[in-house]
C-alpha cells in the first residue's frame, strides 16, 4: 500500500551544536550535499509510489529536516512533540501547526517526547523508547490520546538515543533491531514479541542502518549497512540503498527525515 510521508527540505541544515554523540560542530557539514542527498531520498519514495508532502523549513532550526521527530500520527490523530533540548523546542509547535491547519485532530503534549523518533507503529501496538529523550510518562499520554496499546522499551547506549536509531518495523507485525541498544528486560520483551525479527550487528547499527523505512516490501536504508541489506534480501525484501552521510553528521538517516501520516483527516 502506498504510504503518506511528511518531509522537510534541509535548507538551513548545519551542525552548530552537539546534542547527541554523532554531532561534532567543529567538523562542520555541507548543506548543499545534504540537500542533494535528501532530494535523493524523496525521489526514492516517489519512485516507489509513496506520497510526499513538505513542511516549510524555518531559519534557525537546522534539525527541522528530521521530520520524524515532529509528531506521531496514528489513525489521523496527531500527538505532538515536546523536545528535550531547547535548540529544537520550536520544531514541535511548527509541526503541530502544520497538521492543525489541515484539519487533523491534534494534542499538544504535556510531557517530553520526540515523535516518531521514539514511537514506532505496528498493526496492533506502538513501540515506544525511553532512556535518553522521551519521558516514559509520554508513553501513557500517547496511549490515552491514540487508543493504541503502547509498549515501553528502554534504550541504554547513548549512540542510539532514539528508538528509531535501533529498531524499525519491517511491516505491521515484525521488526529489525540491534539488541545491545536495549536494556536486558527490553531485549526479553522484544524476543517474546518478535521471535522472527531481523537482528542487526554492531557494524550496521553504527552506520544507522536501523534508521530505515519499510513499506512491507521495499526497505529504504543507509547504503553502508551492507550486512543488514544482505539479510533483508535473504528474507525477500527489496532493498533501496541511499546515501545520507551528510545528514548522519547530525545523527539522522532515512527514518529521521520521514514522518509517516497514518490515516487521513
Amino acid at each position: 500500500m502506498p504510504k503518506h510521508f511528511l518531509m522537510c527540505r534541509p535548507d538551513y541544515f548545519t551542525v552548530e551544536y552537539a546534542i547527541n554523540p554523532w554531532m561534532h560542530p567543529e567538523a562542520g557539514a555541507d548543506r548543499d550535499v545534504a540537500v542533494r542527498q535528501w532530494e535523493g531520498l524523496k525521489a526514492a519514495y516517489e519512485e516507489l509510489g509513496h506520497r510526499v508532502d513538505l513542511i516549510d523549513p524555518i531559519d534557525g532550526l537546522p534539525d527541522m529536516v528530521f521530520a520524524a521527530n515532529g509528531a506521531l500520527v496514528v489513525g489521523g490523530r496527531v500527538y505532538g512533540a515536546r523536545f528535550a533540548f531547547p535548540q529544537r523546542g520550536p520544531e514541535g509547535p511548527a509541526y503541530l501547526r502544520w497538521f492543525a491547519e489541515r484539519g487533523y485532530p491534534v494534542l499538544e503534549p504535556a510531557h517530553v517526547n520526540e515523535g516518531e523518533g521514539d514511537f514506532l507503529t505496528l498493526d496492533e501496538v506502538v513501540l515506544a523508547g525511553t532512556g535518553f529523550r522521551t519521558d516514559v510518562v509520554a508513553h501513557k499520554e500517547a496511549q490515552e490520546f491514540l487508543g493504541r496499546p503502547v509498549v515501553s522499551l528502554t534504550l541504554v547506549d547513548p549512540r542510539f538515543y532514539h528508538l528509531d536509531t535501533a529498531l524499525f518495523p519491517l511491516d505491521g507485525r515484525n521488526v529489525a533491531y540491534y539488541p545491545q541498544a536495549f536494556s536486558p528486560g527490553s531485549q526479553e520483551v522484544l524476543r517474546r514479541m518478535f521471535p522472527d525479527a531481523v537482528l542487526a550487528g554492531a557494524e550496521d547499527a553504527e552506520v544507522l542502518g536501523l534508521n530505515a523505512v519499510s513499506d512491507g516490501r521495499n526497505v529504504v536504508i543507509n547504503a553502508e549497512a551492507s550486512s543488514l541489506q544482505l539479510e533483508l534480501k535473504r528474507r525477500g525484501y527489496e532493498v533501496i540503498p541511499v546515501d545520507l552521510s551528510e545528514l548522519r553528521k547530525a545523527g539522522g538517516g532515512p527514518k529521521c527525515c520521514t514522518l509517516e501520516i497514518r490515516g487521513e483527516n
